[in-house]
């Protein structure tokens, strides 16, 4: 166990983190993200509103829609990553923990008359059920067949007679979705999930932190904090993708100067040989000049490399670039590859 956001979270579970990345592979995995924050927004200048305050386009979002997008300041840099559901009479935005009392106190301060903001995290609880059989628990345990909901899309459904809003969403890079319910019953819907998965003959385990980790960084997926942070733009992050620049938003007049500039450094991910590059740890080119520095690292068990996130000068982002991660002093042949290391199950 260790903290996290105030909260005591597991690192893993007795069958260890390799285990645990493996299961969600294979089959499912459940994740405890109660942590998540959930705000809903509200009111008859509530759309305009929330259009103005996230870099996704939203505009076009119909009930039961969701999509990611970035929380920017006026600097162009994240505040945090987030997703925006669009619910009947209202916006359901999901905010990770860390971040939830400076999202909250964000929103707040630019919102006007017209739009109401409640924080829906402390009564909502959230479990992700992740994996390439998730679909089909979900389906057998649920009174509305989560297959038939598209991705990125949502329903409403009861499992073991609770009440569910699931969304056909994740952060692991396999199917399946996140639940969220009251969180009196936290407790009797994981013992539930676990039991049925059980019954059905589907490989169901708990899966802690680690294990989220290695399945988002070998998909792709930004933590807050490392690929992605108030310090980081969201071009140099590699999000223009999510940035709807036809529409006005906080952080878009930043944006659009630094793009004007040109960027001083680039994301890239490496494919390290010799060690196990970690957060903090420099890069160099092949002469040893100091290039820039990892913002992530690890064993990809999935695809069985050591592998980094890293922020290098734009010229050296090309895969194919050979490179050295300073690993406890010694440099370490590394080379620029692709990201994602492993495609997402909704990309392929």
């Amino acid at each position: 166990m260790a903290g996290f956001a105030g909260y005591d979270m597991p690192i893993s579970y007795p069958s260890g983190a390799l285990e645990e990345h493996a299961v969600t592979r294979r089959s499912v995995g459940l994740f405890d993200i109660d942590h998540m924050g959930q705000f809903e927004i509200s009111g008859p200048w509530a759309e305009s509103f929330v259009s103005r305050m996230v870099s996704a386009r939203i505009s076009d979002l119909k009930v039961p829609m969701s999509r990611y997008s970035l929380l920017l300041n006026e600097e162009g840099c994240v505040l945090d990553d987030l997703f925006v559901y669009r619910l009947p009479e209202s916006w359901w935005i999901v905010v990770n923990a860390s971040n939830r009392e400076a999202d909250l106190t964000w929103f707040r301060s630019k919102a006007t008359g017209g739009v109401s903001i409640e924080d829906r995290s402390d009564e909502t609880y959230m479990i992700a059920v992740q994996g390439p059989k998730a679909i089909q628990l979900l389906d057998a345990v649920g009174t509305v067949p989560a297959s038939a909901t598209e991705r990125f899309g949502w329903c409403r459904t009861e499992i073991g007679g609770v009440p569910i809003l699931f969304g056909r969403t994740g952060y692991t890079g396999e199917d399946g979705g996140e639940l969220f319910f009251p969180a009196e019953k936290a407790l009797f819907l994981w013992e539930y999930l676990l039991a049925k998965g059980s019954e059905l003959g589907i490989e169901t385990k708990a899966i802690g932190l680690a294990a989220r980790d290695s399945l988002r960084f070998e998909a792709g997926m930004p933590l807050h904090g490392h690929e992605i942070s108030t310090s980081i733009n969201a071009l140099e992050a590699g999000f223009k993708w999510a940035c709807d620049f036809s529409k006005d938003f906080i952080g878009k007049a930043a944006l659009e100067a630094i793009a004007a500039r040109g960027l001083t450094r680039k994301l890239v991910g490496l494919e390290v040989s010799g060690g196990v590059p970690r957060e903090g740890y420099e890069v160099a080119n092949a002469q040893g000049r100091i290039v820039g520095s990892c913002v992530a690292g690890m064993f990809c068990p999935s695809v069985k490399k050591y592998a980094a996130n890293a922020f290098v000068e734009p010229t050296l982002a090309v895969p194919g670039t050979a490179l050295k991660v300073i690993i406890r002093g010694q440099p370490k042949d590394a080379v620029v590859v692709k990201r994602p290391l492993y495609i997402p199950a909704y990309r392929r």
